[in-house]
């Protein structure tokens, strides 16, 4: 590898338009990000890339801007906390078209950083270092992070965003500038790890995996920035809010599946399973399940149609399916024809009830088909019309 990095040589540190740009957030790292720049640069050196160390400082008070520049580092300050906010501020600084971030810990070995360029050399968007493919060694990670933690939040991603990592949380990574700007990224904290990756898959940019080791930090006044639980929910809720398919689409359709079986299975009457008698009563829980899966239902499409116009990310297929077939004379008329059925069904009640002479209404079960029809068809109206208000958001030639 080293031979097919050697034919740039050139001054390793030259600020002359540098080819890498390694990017070190800083908060309180004085004990180790001295030796992570000069690792950093010596490893830009021995491979013959031209090269800057950028240390983000994150609003340090122990010396450790002082310490990055003695290594050689040029620093910049991000007066806004958080890890993603200091990386962001790192890749808008970087000269290079090549960004290898790592952690300014020392626990991660940045000698190592020719694998990701060479990665990126040979066309990939996003290189993730993998410490799960590579080696934690003993104390590095605490044991529910290894191996609860980690692999569910990084298995969690993959099932929302058909993504392919084994470690998506891990702090050595690297991408294209160009890749950088395509994401748009946003998250200010640890989510940002999350975020880079969601963001690259659903774009459909090319991302590759390298094993990589992760040391036992450096550090000895503190421990690490990392809390687990918070941080681990700011994935998750990450994660949810931008994958609609599964905050909403999914259980509504479930819930809604749940809700139309007894109410449809119940409306002739009570029906007996392996000793168990379910009546009227169980049609009236299927009939607010149904309610509330549609509505969950389509909550998830305002939030495809929004994220979508916003430029959050492209559209799915589930998206341009709907955009096909959808419009809002169509909605309006599927709407008004759930509600007038539910409305017959009512009136046909009202009907009977009164050629009986106005008795004894025993009519529970149709008249809770019927309003659970009307309902839904109304909310349909509604939806049809607050949805073909979302697409406005969309490009012209889109609409």
């Amino acid at each position: 590898m080293g031979a097919a990095l050697e034919d740039t040589a050139v001054d390793a540190v030259s600020q002359d338009r540098p080819e890498v740009s390694v990017i070190l957030p800083c908060l309180n790292e004085a004990e180790t990000v001295g030796t992570c720049v000069a690792t950093a640069i010596e490893a830009l050196r021995r491979l013959g890339l031209r090269g800057e160390v950028v240390v983000v400082d994150n609003g340090s008070d122990d010396g450790s801007p002082e310490a990055a520049r003695g290594a050689g580092a040029r620093v910049v300050t991000e007066p806004r906390r958080g890890y993603g906010n200091a990386l962001q501020r790192g890749a808008e600084e970087a000269r290079a078209e090549l960004l290898v971030m790592a952690d300014a810990d020392d626990s991660y070995d940045l000698s190592e950083l020719g694998n990701f360029v060479q990665q990126l050399r040979a066309g990939a968007d996003l290189v993730m270092g993998s410490r799960l493919l590579g080696r934690i060694e003993p104390g590095a990670m605490p044991w529910l992070n290894h191996r609860i933690g980690n692999p569910l939040l990084s298995w969690i991603l993959n099932l929302f965003f058909k993504g392919r990592v084994s470690d998506a949380h891990c702090g050595m990574r690297a991408l294209t500038k160009s890749a950088y700007r395509r994401m748009k990224t946003t998250a200010p904290g640890m989510e940002f790890a999350s975020e880079m990756v969601i963001k690259a898959s659903l774009a459909g940019m090319r991302i590759v995996e390298i094993p990589v080791t992760l040391r036992r930090d450096g550090r000895a006044s503190h421990g690490p920035h990392l809390r687990p639980l918070r941080d681990g929910w700011r994935h998750l809720r990450f994660m949810l809010l931008h994958s609609p398919t599964w905050l909403f689409l999914i259980p509504g359709a479930l819930l809604m599946l749940m809700g139309i079986l007894p109410l449809i299975a119940l409306g002739w009457g009570p029906v007996s399973i392996a000793g168990l008698t379910f009546d009227y009563h169980y049609m009236l829980v299927g009939s607010l399940l149904s309610i509330l899966g549609f509505q969950v239902a389509m909550t998830g499409l305002f939030a495809k149609a929004y994220c979508h116009g916003a430029g959050l990310y492209a559209a799915d297929p589930m998206l341009e399916a709907l955009r096909r077939h959808f419009n809002l004379e169509r909605g309006i008329a599927v709407g008004a024809a759930l509600f007038l059925f539910g409305f017959a069904i009512d009136a046909r009640i009202l009907i009977r009830w009164l050629q009986s002479g106005m008795g004894a209404l025993n009519a529970i079960r149709p008249a809770t088909q019927a309003s659970t029809l009307m309902i839904i068809g109304a909310q349909t109206v509604f939806s049809s019309f607050f949805l073909s208000l979302l697409w406005l958001l969309r490009p012209p030639d889109e609409r």
